[in-house]
């Protein structure tokens, strides 16, 4: 069923990560302190979290594109900065 907002689409744009599994391999004896440490820099390099934050209010592209400009000019200026 066709949902006239298009919520289908962003059904199924989310089924699709829904798929990755995140595997961490626990040697005998490791500390699960450890494991979970691993486990949660690979769920954070998934960037699922950073799509759902992103995906929470609407952004206008000329929004996009003035923050693209204020974050290239900020490194600009830190780079300039270290010579």
């Amino acid at each position: 069923m066709v949902n006239p907002i298009g919520c289908n689409k962003f059904a199924a744009h989310f089924t699709k990560h829904l798929n990755i599994m995140i595997i961490v391999p626990v040697k005998e004896g490791e500390n699960i302190e450890r494991a979970l440490k691993k486990f949660k820099r690979k769920f954070e390099k998934t960037g699922v979290i950073k799509e759902l934050r992103t995906r929470q209010a609407f952004k206008k592209p000329s929004e996009k594109k003035r923050d693209v400009v204020k974050r290239a000019k900020y490194i600009q200026q830190l780079q300039q900065s270290e010579e």
